[in-house]
């Protein structure tokens, strides 16, 4: 097979008209040519930090899309699915991901569960990481959440972190606003990633200390605009990622948006695919080929090298993709559920308080952290109620786990002025996170979830709406298409009502997201993410 048009040398900084030949899934030779194509031919895209039960989606579904957005690999984070299944989920992701084309490279979770303040549906300890990092299937460790317990020395987390170093696998970093002596600290336990810096200053003194800083762009987080400046100094220690892409972002793009964001402010383009193509193969000694002879034959042909519309998509030396046509076919695999929670009453979500105000989680659009903010209580027979007028609105947490009580907290910016939201995707255990404008409307949301063992849904006086997720309550068993027009619908549902977030759901899921500061609820009740304890609701 020869593909021929205009040979993007990223690695020489050259480009020129020439043709790659292809012969058992390898590159035989490159070579100049004269032809009439005006296409570019380049090294595929590589996501450098993904959740890909984010995008709702298995790996097989997954892999559908991002081929026709020239992904040919990722760097996963199976986080979410082993916090829900242990062991057993990082084991469906990693088969389901060899049954299609696509290079998943899974890590080895290390937060599992993310902390001790939540119900999590497993434990993987120590011991569990060792063996997974003698597996060849595993790449690395993946993000350290807990970096209280790198800072403090605890044995459990350096004794992971020491597995991975053994086998000479890189450990992946999440240290959010972590500056100065604590991040050098950090760096100097063996973590060498991190893809939460959401300032230019936390992105720069990190580079600086020898991290390799990840742009992120995603459905919620988006650091996109505070890194990118870094990138013309700092383009062979920086990487592109999405971390969480939701199914509908998915469908519209993927790395290809953010290297036509990079070219539009005048980055250059070398440095720029530097990033989105080599440095996560370099850094990960990912089995992924950068255009070269003698490497597999993944690259891709794209019109140009400012809006990056991909042609054709080869991985292993076979078409993939082409016009924005998928050639990855369905697979079968098994479901793997473990909701264990019966229904709710109203009056499990009633807070009975006397307090003139109460603490609230303050929802940044975009964002992940959040802010601590007060507000005047509104007390109705007794109970907390959520407050339309003001946009302090209640929220719960269930334990989808065990028949727990649910924890309640109150938060603003989510807008609603009708009914209520809730999902089983809530960061990092995935227990059932609902917010709303009245207790009845929370109950009937949290209900919708647990008769169907898992979803998102909306829910109002004249309908609801739901899009069930079955596979382990985060992802579901149809197709892109499918579950993207579904949570585009629901997405519009839940603006309907009243919502100005971006991604309401996504907004959502990160609220019991309790490694991320400021206030965060888990299952358990209001945590502060800056004390690294739990707090309380009244004020007294």
């Amino acid at each position: 097979m020869i593909v021929q048009g205009n040979i993007v040398d990223i690695q020489n900084k050259r480009i020129f008209k020439g043709e790659v030949e292809v012969k058992n899934g390898k590159i035989l030779e490159i070579r100049t040519a004269n032809h009439n194509q005006e296409n570019f031919i380049l090294p595929g895209f590589i996501d450098a930090h993904i959740h890909i039960e984010s995008s709702m989606l298995v790996p097989s579904e997954f892999a559908k899309i991002a081929v026709t957005h020239g992904t040919v690999a990722t760097v996963s984070d199976p986080h979410e699915i082993a916090n829900v299944l242990g062991v057993k989920g990082v084991e469906f992701m990693i088969e389901n991901g060899k049954k299609v084309p696509l290079k998943f490279n899974f890590g080895a979770p290390s937060c599992v569960p993310a902390t001790s303040f939540e119900s999590a549906g497993a434990v993987i300890n120590s011991n569990d990481i060792k063996k997974m990092m003698q597996n060849p299937d595993i790449k690395y460790l993946a993000e350290m959440m807990n970096y209280p317990g790198v800072l403090f020395d605890d044995e459990e987390v350096l004794a992971k972190i020491k597995h991975a170093k053994n086998n000479n696998k890189p450990v992946d970093g999440h240290a959010p606003g972590l500056r100065g002596e604590d991040v050098t600290k950090y760096i100097a336990a063996g973590i060498s990633t991190d893809h939460e810096c959401f300032s230019y200053e936390e992105g720069l003194e990190k580079l600086q200390k020898g991290m390799k800083v990840l742009i992120r762009e995603g459905s919620a987080a988006k650091n996109f605009e505070a890194l990118i400046d870094l990138l013309p100094e700092y383009f062979e220690k920086m990487m592109f990622c999405s971390d969480d892409k939701h199914p509908d972002d998915l469908l519209l793009g993927h790395i290809n948006q953010l290297c036509e964001r990079a070219v539009l402010k005048g980055i250059d383009v070398f440095k720029v695919l530097q990033a989105a193509c080599v440095n996560p193969v370099k850094y990960y000694n990912l089995d992924v080929g950068l255009l070269q002879t003698g490497d597999t034959a993944d690259f891709i042909v794209v019109e140009d090298l400012q809006k990056f519309k991909v042609l054709e998509t080869y991985i292993n030396g076979a078409l993939v993709a082409k016009n924005g046509k998928s050639f990855v076919k369905h697979v079968d695999f098994e479901v793997l559920n473990n909701f264990n929670t019966d229904k709710k009453k109203i009056q499990d979500f009633r807070f009975d308080s006397s307090a003139e105000k109460i603490r609230v989680i303050e929802a940044l659009d975009g964002e992940l952290v959040t802010n601590q903010i007060e507000a005047k209580s509104l007390i109705t027979d007794g109970n907390l109620v959520s407050n339309t007028a003001t946009d302090v609105l209640k929220m719960t947490v269930v334990n989808r786990y065990n028949n727990d009580k649910p924890a309640i907290a109150f938060i603003k910016n989510f807008g609603l002025k009708e009914g209520a939201i809730a999902s089983s995707v809530g960061h990092d255990s995935h227990n059932i996170i609902a917010v709303g404008v009245s207790d009845e409307a929370i109950c009937k949301a949290v209900n919708l979830i647990i008769e169907n063992r898992g979803g998102v849904c909306a829910v109002n006086s004249k309908e609801k709406k739901i899009v069930p997720l079955p596979v382990a309550g985060i992802m579901s068993d149809k197709s892109a298409q499918e579950i993207g027009k579904s949570y585009a619908t629901l997405d519009k549902m839940a603006k309907q009502m009243g919502s100005k977030l971006r991604a309401p759901y996504m907004s959502l899921s990160f609220m019991a997201l309790l490694v991320i500061p400021s206030l965060k609820l888990s299952d358990k009740g209001l945590f502060d993410g800056n004390s690294f304890q739990f707090t309380s609701l009244e004020i007294q």
